[in-house]
């Protein structure tokens, strides 16, 4: 798949999580939606009351409940794209990364690489603890563990990626590796094969991060991903914080 057929599977899949139309990505406005629990959504978990702001270059998408959706437009419908992702009701912005040039990476000679598949994550990583960012460590999660790398050294998994099944097409990479062995380019050699092997199996992955999480962004640009787009997944209405989405 080249960069257009991945960002425009991308984009239907979100215009499906938020309730707009595809095309509301290209408007250059703010575009207002009534969050809806559609099919096929990604299953984020979700409170009665949800907000999400998402912005993949141009238009604005705002999906919210009724309930405070009147609210949230009249807050954000004469602002700039830059201006309504500062307002201070919005929080848990995140950047989400697609892939760019996936060239595949020398292992690095001081570890041992494996891919676990789905019928064995459970049995051979989840007594490895802290992993968190990577596998969910729950075999009936929503968003089930697909397919991990695992990096060793000796008797010791040092660094896992793995990937969730987000929804049918979008598989999300999480990547841990422990604190002693950071620094040296082992997240981003077990996302880039992850990824690429991801991609094998007619799969895209997607990498995401908190804008405020500079070390993960550097690993996704040095595996091979570029930036899609950018996401507000939490709101702050009546002194209480909506659930996040992400």
């Amino acid at each position: 798949m080249n960069h257009r057929e991945i960002t425009s599977i991308a984009r239907a899949q979100l215009a499906i999580d938020l309730n707009c139309l595809e095309s509301d990505f290209d408007r250059d406005d703010i575009v207002f939606c009534e969050a809806m629990d559609n099919p096929k959504r990604r299953p984020f978990a979700r409170g009665e009351r949800h907000f999400e702001m998402l912005t993949m270059g141009r238009a604005v998408i705002v999906s919210a409940t009724a309930d405070i959706l009147p609210f949230v437009r009249e807050q954000l419908m004469d602002k700039t794209r830059d201006d309504a992702f500062c307002m201070p009701f919005v929080h848990g912005q995140g950047l989400y990364f697609l892939p760019d040039e996936l060239r595949l990476m020398p292992l690095l000679d001081d570890f041992s690489f494996e891919f676990v598949e789905r019928e064995d994550i459970v049995g051979k990583l989840y007594a490895h603890k802290g992993f968190r960012h990577a596998i969910h460590y729950n075999d009936s999660h929503p968003r089930p563990d697909m397919l991990a790398m695992t990096a060793t050294k000796g008797d010791k998994i040092v660094g896992i990626a793995c990937s969730s099944s987000d929804c049918e097409k979008l598989w999300q990479i999480g990547i841990d590796v422990l604190p002693e062995y950071r620094g040296n380019g082992l997240a981003t050699v077990l996302t880039n094969h992850l990824a690429i092997e991801i991609l094998k199996r007619g799969k895209i992955p997607y990498y995401g991060t908190s804008t405020a999480n500079i070390a993960s962004q550097g690993v996704a640009h040095r595996a091979g991903f570029r930036v899609a787009w950018s996401c507000a997944f939490r709101g702050l209405f009546d002194g209480e914080l909506t659930s996040p989405a992400g």
